[in-house]
Order: structure tokens, then C-alpha cells, then sequence
């Protein structure tokens, strides 16, 4: 059950040691690899729709919102985890030909086509068995298929969920590794882990370290109670990139930018606003764990980083 404690999750671990050895090897063959599994899972995302479409008892809608609105929002609050890789889509922009065009349209639009396409399979698996029926149900999407009479496509929905949850790994220990290593450029960090690999040109040990750590996180922590962490510090992190945008607009406007965030202070506003509320919709024991993790981080900044970062040295 994705509530239950284990021992150590191995087969996590593994996974996360596959993924960090593709990344340690290059971005190149990671990209290529994150291609075609990508392409499969959206091949498997149409076929639900288009087998499932045709199963949909539109009585099973209603009533439409059995929760009401708090159910939603708190639904929303967990399921920002699904939505959280195209961020990291950002932390590659070194690795990008034309930043200032290129990342704004890949997170935007792959975002929207992901959008459509979850409220699309929410809709027709709903639509096929009744929300309340899922209470117990640890994969609702290959259920509700065979519900329908059509258990040939749950093997390929079994396929295209191991895929999705590779995807989101990749792109997100990517991520972390190109944040780490920025930062440690900047001197927030040892300078060890802004090295790079003679022969891969990737930030090697970093992206071991960030691997493993990864890795140990997977294979200890429940999912459900993983996900509530992640998002949470995702959201957080949120909040004060918006923050940070209208404090430099202030004290830096003639800064050169790769990207100009429109309709400030509006957009950066309703930003912090949509994060703060999604994230008072969490549960009590998960802002209890950011608390500490916060603490952590502000010891690391205050005993450290604040002090050999080059913006604190004076360096260029």
C-alpha cells in the first residue's frame, strides 16, 4: 500500500541508481532516453481516452464534486506533485540554444498539453466507474478499463504509469543536479560540486550525490508522504521565486533578463497567493517536516553560504 512503511524499498533504490548513471552520463542520451519514454506514455494516455470514451456513463458524474470544494482543493494540493517536472525544465537553460524563446514555450505549452490530457483520463475514468469506487483502489486508471470489459489495455496502462513515474525522476533529478551546481558556482556551496566530468561534461559527483540521496529518500519515505514533502517545498520555493520577482524589479529594473515575467505586480501576486493557499491545504505533519527542513537549510545559509557566496565576497 503506498501508505505502508518498509524497511528499504530496493527496487526504488535501483531505480534511482539506473536513472543516475543515464545522467551521469550525459545529457544527450538522457534527453534521448526521456524522448521515447515520453512518446509511449502519451501513446498509452490516447489509447485510454480513445478505448475508454466509449464506456463513459455520464450518471457517474453526478454528483460532480462528491466532496465539495475542500475535497478539491485538498485533491489539488496533492496532485500539484503531478504537475511539478515542467519546472525543472527552467534549470536547463545553460543547456538551451535560445533561452529567452525556447524554455517559455516548452513549459508553457508541454504544461497545457499535460493539463488537457490528465482532466481528459480523469474525466473518462470517472465517467466509467463512480469516484466513491476508488476509495480502496491503488490503480484506478487499468481498473476502471477492466471494469469497462477491457483488460488488454491495462497491461499497457501498467507500461505507460512505470514510464510516467521514470519521466518525472529524470527530469527532476536533472534538475537538482543543474540547481546544485549553479549554486555552487555562485559559492553557496563547496566548490566540489560545481566540477565537471573531462570526459561527460556533466556535474559528475554531483550527480551521484544527488542521486543517492534521492535514492535513500525513495526507498525510506512512504509515497503519499513523499509527495506532500515534495510539494510542499515546491510550492514554497514558488512563493519566493514570485517574491523575488518583485523585489528585483525594485531594486534591479535595468538588470538584464533572459525572462521578463508580464504583468507584475499582478501575475507574481496571485502567484503567492495560489501557493499559500494550496499549501494550507496540506497536512499538519507535513509543514511540520518543512519547518525542520527549512531550519536546516537556514543554518546551512547562515553558517556558510552567506559567507562565501561571491555576491557576499564582493566578487564579479
Amino acid at each position: 500500500m503506498p501508505g505502508q512503511f518498509t524497511l528499504f524499498n530496493l527496487p526504488a533504490f535501483l531505480v534511482m541508481m539506473v536513472i543516475t548513471a543515464l545522467l551521469s552520463i550525459g545529457i544527450k542520451e538522457s534527453a534521448r532516453v526521456n524522448n521515447v519514454m515520453v512518446a509511449i506514455k502519451v501513446a498509452v494516455v490516447l489509447m485510454v481516452i480513445g478505448v475508454g470514451v466509449f464506456h463513459v456513463t455520464p450518471a457517474n458524474w453526478h454528483p460532480f464534486m462528491p466532496n465539495g470544494w475542500s475535497g478539491v482543493f485538498g485533491a489539488a494540493a496533492v496532485m500539484f506533485f503531478a504537475f511539478i517536472g515542467f519546472d525543472s525544465v527552467s534549470s536547463a537553460a545553460e543547456e538551451v540554444k535560445n533561452p529567452k524563446r525556447d524554455l517559455p514555450i516548452g513549459i508553457i505549452s508541454s504544461l497545457a498539453v499535460c493539463a488537457v490530457l490528465y482532466v481528459a483520463v480523469a474525466a473518462v475514468v470517472t465517467g466509467i466507474v463512480p469516484a466513491a469506487q476508488f476509495a480502496n483502489i491503488s490503480h484506478p486508471v487499468s481498473y476502471a478499463l477492466q471494469v469497462a470489459g477491457q483488460r488488454w489495455v491495462a497491461g499497457f496502462i501498467d507500461l505507460g504509469a512505470v514510464l510516467g513515474m521514470l519521466t518525472v525522476i529524470l527530469v527532476m533529478s536533472y534538475g537538482q543536479t543543474r540547481i546544485v551546481y549553479a549554486m555552487s558556482r555562485d559559492g553557496l556551496l563547496p566548490a566540489r560540486l560545481s566540477k565537471v566530468h573531462p570526459k561527460f561534461g556533466t556535474p559528475f559527483f554531483t550527480t551521484w550525490l544527488v542521486g543517492l540521496f534521492f535514492g535513500l529518500i525513495g526507498a525510506l519515505v512512504p509515497l503519499n508522504v513523499l509527495a506532500e514533502l515534495i510539494n510542499i517545498g515546491t510550492l514554497a520555493a514558488f512563493s519566493m521565486v514570485s517574491i523575488a520577482v518583485l523585489i528585483l524589479r525594485r531594486t534591479h529594473p535595468d538588470l538584464p533578463r533572459a525572462f521578463r515575467c508580464p504583468g507584475v505586480p499582478v501575475v507574481p501576486v496571485l502567484a503567492v497567493a495560489a501557493c499559500l493557499f494550496l499549501m494550507l491545504n496540506l497536512q499538519a505533519v507535513t509543514w511540520i517536516a518543512f519547518t525542520v527542513w527549512l531550519a536546516i537549510g537556514l543554518v546551512i545559509y547562515f553558517s556558510y553560504s552567506r559567507w562565501h557566496s561571491k555576491l557576499g565576497r564582493g566578487v564579479e
